[in-house]
């Protein structure tokens, strides 16, 4: 099979080498699977450079969310020819770039009829992060103002439309004006571009001063720690990602002046059958057309290189997924 290779760390299009394969073999309880679509994302990029936290040992294949058909059920409950979506977990270490991969089943979900691959890839990381932040760590509910920071990315996109779909008043910042296009095609009631206005300034004058109940944060850095101070009275900061490159700094004196809370949010914390729950939550909400798809790009696998270059430099809105 083809595959994805990172022989050496180094940015996307100077890791990854196309190579020639053996399909990946199975344990019990794992899936084989002929990838249909796979998504990318920065970790991917920050796989590639040997930058992120859980990246496997060279060499080895990225792409973490993948859509395809299971050609071996590994004695599980998905039989041959399933349609599924879900997240690798490196086995042998072989991700999602590659013609076949391996899923674990209790990482693996049946895709609806209806629903394409490239939209079933994108399905397993960005709307249960966002799900799991807002409705399980943040409680978010209807009326509360919610701050989406690098909302035109995968889980910031999905956070917007979770977050409309809660009742929240969502103010969604990104940089440049298709970034915050896209993010108002979403659902975000009020967007703030970053490259335009100071973010503190506008957040307080939106909210009178008082301040967000919640604070989504995939961005960290100077920007999450910036946000910190956003928070009114019981806020709640939910440190979800760090795509700006580190965590951010956070001031507690500024929590404990407002009985404010600063949140981690860690999807892999959960349970299958609370994943299944919340699973089956979402579709739902995809049916009635509250949750939509995030793609807004398609390559060919050939291309995947190049794409990832692009998504690391920050230019991608949206979600891009390679089709096979």
């Amino acid at each position: 099979m083809r595959a994805w290779q990172v022989g050496r760390h180094g940015e996307p299009a100077d890791a990854l080498e196309l190579v020639e394969a053996d399909p990946p073999a199975p344990a019990p309880g794992q899936l084989r699977v002929a990838v249909r679509a796979a998504a990318l994302g920065l970790p991917d990029a920050l796989m590639c450079r040997g930058a992120y936290p859980l990246t496997p040992t060279l060499p080895f294949t990225p792409g973490q969310e993948v859509a395809g058909v299971v050609l071996d059920s590994g004695g599980t409950r998905f039989a041959a020819g399933t349609r599924v979506m879900g997240v690798t977990h490196f086995v042998d270490g072989v991700g999602g770039f590659a013609e076949e991969t391996i899923i674990d089943a209790a990482n693996a979900f049946s895709v609806p009829d209806g629903m394409s691959d490239a939209d079933a890839a994108t399905f397993r990381i960005g709307y249960p992060t966002a799900w799991i932040a807002l409705v399980r760590r943040g409680h978010v509910v209807e009326g509360d103002d919610l701050l989406v920071l690098g909302a035109a990315g995968g889980s910031g996109a999905a956070a917007i439309q979770v977050g409309a779909s809660l009742g929240a008043r969502v103010i969604a910042v990104a940089a440049g004006a298709a970034k915050c296009a896209y993010c108002e095609t979403l659902g975000a009631e009020i967007v703030i571009d970053r490259r335009e206005v100071d973010v503190s300034v506008a957040v307080r004058e939106l909210t009178d001063g008082r301040g967000v109940d919640v604070v989504f944060d995939p961005v960290g850095a100077d920007a999450g720690g910036e946000a910190v101070g956003l928070l009114a009275r019981g806020g709640r900061f939910l440190a979800v990602g760090f795509a700006a490159g580190r965590w951010p700094t956070i001031d507690v004196a500024r929590l404990v002046g407002r009985n404010a809370s600063a949140l981690g949010v860690y999807v892999g914390a959960y349970s299958r059958l609370e994943h299944e729950t919340d699973h089956a939550s979402m579709l739902a909400l995809v049916e009635t057309g509250r949750l939509r798809t995030c793609v807004t790009t398609t390559v060919g696998f050939e291309a995947i290189p190049a794409a990832l270059t692009v998504l690391a430099r920050g230019e991608v809105i949206g979600k891009t997924v390679a089709v096979l």
